[in-house]
């Protein structure tokens, strides 16, 4: 069978500004796609789609009215004396900025489109760079995050009759999208994350399992800061692998956020490229319709970087190593991929090697047997 894969952008989706000095830089969207032309990712035709607006029906398979209609009137009036209750704050984590209604519909309708053309078969695959914010609640903004584009398009898989693999591999826990389907055993959410004990959102624990319908259906792997890649993949494949072909889903949605990365400023993880891009290509492996998401990522050249090499996973291209000077010359990025030369001391390569093996042994027991 063909591998058609879509490509959901426009540069509409990277236009607004969060506020000055804000880590989430929606440009870093555009940075991804410039990168990727000038690697001529895109010469055949009608591998770029265009995202649309999630309208107020979609938006509400999820989201409270009430949260949508602030959401509105916030983009349009600019603040509100109850900005607090759906938790906008001048100075925070999600800011109230000009337009953030229709970016964060348009952002949520590339993830929809995506859904279409993959449950459609129209497509295998479709990556929503614009996608992945996992943060965002039933009723009130987090993390970054204003409409939870995974949860709303995955309900509409569900809606389908399809089940869904959900694999976030942020450097944050998913918790939106788990909340969303803690107690259904037609969504299996598996996240690895940092762990919560150091990095927001605190949760992502290894006995959050899922409950009722849903028990076994929420996996989390918390990582110890300064995790890297060995380590990682390995976790990769002794837990989401395995366990992702044993529910046997119909569709698989992952969020390749690339805040994992080691030189991300607001995280603690130290991946390089190459092992987000050996995580994206083992996900590609599973051979499943795919739907990939964006997600976290605060150096902004790692970003592009990083899903120009995930997007050459989906189409089976392998991009020089030598940026072209289109890109080089503007962003003085001279090499696609990297490695992290550093390496932590022995006391802390200790504390890696004793969490992993814990975290392990007890997702091995919580969670495995419902699936033996």
């Amino acid at each position: 069978m063909r591998n058609l894969v879509a490509f959901i952008y426009d540069d509409s989706l990277s236009s607004h500004v969060l506020r000055e000095g804000h880590p989430m830089k929606p440009v870093r969207l555009k940075y991804t796609y410039d990168l990727l032309r000038s690697y001529g990712a895109f010469d055949q035709s009608g591998q770029i789609v265009k995202p649309r607006h999630a309208t107020l029906d979609e938006l509400t398979t999820f989201h409270t009215r009430s949260y949508v209609d602030a959401v509105e009137r916030f983009g349009v009036n600019g603040d509100g004396p109850d900005m607090g209750r759906y938790n906008f704050t001048d100075i925070g984590d999600n800011p109230v900025y000009p337009g953030m209604f229709d970016a964060a519909r348009l952002s949520t309708g590339g993830s929809l489109v995506a859904a279409e053309l993959v449950a459609s078969g129209s497509v295998n695959t479709a990556f929503n760079i614009g996608g992945g914010l996992h943060h965002a609640a039933v009723d009130h903004a987090s993390g970054f995050c204003i409409f939870n584009d995974p949860v709303i398009a995955i309900k509409y898989l569900v809606s389908k009759g399809m089940r869904v693999a959900y694999v976030d591999i942020d450097a944050h826990h998913g918790d939106g999208v788990q909340n969303a389907f803690y107690e259904t055993d037609q969504v299996l959410t598996i996240s690895t994350h940092e762990s919560g004990q150091f990095l927001f959102p605190g949760t992502g624990f290894v006995d959050e399992i899922g409950t009722g319908q849903g028990r076994g259906y929420a996996v989390n792997v918390p990582l110890f800061p300064y995790t890297g890649d060995e380590t990682y993949l390995d976790i990769f494949d002794q837990v989401v692998l395995p366990l992702v072909k044993a529910f046997n889903p119909d569709v698989l949605v992952s969020q390749l956020g690339i805040d994992t990365h080691f030189n991300d400023p607001i995280t603690h993880l130290r991946l390089s490229s190459r092992a987000f891009t050996k995580a994206v290509s083992l996900l590609a492996g599973l051979g499943m319709p795919w739907i990939a998401l964006g997600g976290g990522g605060y150096d902004v050249q790692a970003v592009a970087r990083c899903w120009t090499l995930a997007y050459g996973e989906m189409t089976n291209k392998v991009w020089p190593e030598e940026i072209p000077t289109s890109y080089s010359d503007i962003h003085g990025q001279t090499e696609l991929r990297d490695e992290d030369v550093s390496h932590p001391n022995k006391e802390i390569r200790d504390q890696i090697a004793s969490h992993t093996q814990s975290i392990l042994v007890d997702i091995k027991r919580l969670v495995f047997p419902f699936y033996s």
